[in-house]
């Protein structure tokens, strides 16, 4: 069977769930992938009242709706950066805090241990889940942040030493968090973003070393963080294929623009016309999504294609609804084991 459509909730945060699940079946998703932000999944109640949980499910599929993983991005991101005001912004007060930067950091790794447990639980907990679904790793999908990005280019002179230092400062941080991941038997989705300890599959590759190939760390794919910067997504996911453990549906479009601003966006807004890239709805931008599905046909992908809608020149509903009609369409079935061409041949 195709694999399922959903729809990740994270730019919908300002809508209360119950009205949300509503929507989303009607735009036809099958699912949501469910933020840690808003009123959509809450972690400390879900790690530790029953109740939420089987609330949350029966709202989901009452709705005729599912969930396959859950997203950690906005506390995730707190854990390796420089701390400054812009993450009061997006972070529980709980993690928050004083606002004592390394404070910030500690809080926001402890919160996303208790986002493991709490989707190890929450999934476990789904109406109707069977032994050998339960055996099954779960996801938690998000965010790095990281100590180097603000030296990404490269002056004053950087070293390849200066730069191992916040790899390893990375590995510091996440080692313990994956070792938890570990103990319930989930997965870390990590988003290859820039801002993040791995925004492409150089880094990547780098990141994967640097926690010693540690078995709980993966991405979560999302091809519109790479094609404007010219990095080769198909060869990310043929390169990586063990550690695809989520995957985004997301389009971006580059080289628009009247040349005022590049690739690293000239300090201007989403949405204006100056700008060399920007976020669009699936099939509207330049991602070659048939490739995409060819390859993660190939490395047998059958997770969720979860749409991250982003699209500053549509309506979102309106958007919504298109992207999930074509993320459908676009969805196809891995070859058979015959060759296509199998019956040519002579039996005689």
């Amino acid at each position: 069977m195709s694999r399922p459509v959903t729809l990740f909730t994270g730019q919908w945060a300002d809508l209360p769930l119950e009205t949300l699940v509503k929507k989303a079946k009607s735009f036809g998703y099958d699912g949501l992938e469910l933020a840690c932000w808003g009123d959509h999944f809450d972690p400390f109640q879900a790690a530790t009242s029953d109740k939420y949980i089987k609330d949350k499910w029966a709202l989901l599929l009452d709705n005729g709706l599912d969930s396959f993983a859950v997203s950690n991005h906005l506390t995730g991101q707190a854990i390796c950066d420089p701390i400054d005001e812009r993450h009061k912004e997006i972070l529980d007060p709980r993690v928050w805090g004083d606002g004592d930067p390394e404070g910030v950091r500690q809080r926001a790794a402890e919160q996303t241990k208790t986002v493991a447990r709490a989707a190890r639980k929450f999934f476990d907990a789904r109406p109707g889940r069977t032994d050998a679904e339960k055996a099954k790793p779960v996801t938690v999908n998000g965010f790095t942040g990281s100590s180097i990005w603000g030296s990404l280019y490269a002056f004053p002179p950087t070293s390849q030493e200066y730069w191992e230092k916040g790899f390893q400062d990375f590995a510091k941080r996440f080692i313990p968090i994956l070792d938890v991941f570990e103990s319930v038997n989930a997965n870390f989705g990590l988003e290859a973003h820039p801002t993040e300890i791995a925004f492409d599959l150089a880094s990547a590759e780098r990141a994967v070393a640097a926690v010693k190939g540690h078995k709980r760390f993966g991405f979560n794919f999302d091809p519109s963080h790479f094609a404007y910067q010219g990095v080769d997504y198909v060869k990310f996911i043929r390169v990586l294929a063990s550690r695809i453990f989520h995957v985004h549906i997301k389009d971006v479009w580059w080289g628009k623009g009247d040349g005022s601003a590049g690739v690293f966006g000239g300090h201007t807004s989403f949405g204006d016309p100056r700008r060399f890239w920007e976020f669009r709805s699936p099939g509207r931008g330049g991602v070659d999504f048939e490739s995409i599905i060819v390859a993660l046909n190939d490395i047998n992908y059958d997770g969720p294609l979860s749409i991250e809608w982003e699209d500053g020149r549509m309506d979102r509903e309106f958007g919504a609804a298109e992207a999930a009609a074509f993320t459908k369409k676009l969805d196809f079935k891995k070859a058979p084991a015959a060759a296509f061409d199998a019956a040519f041949a002579r039996k005689d």
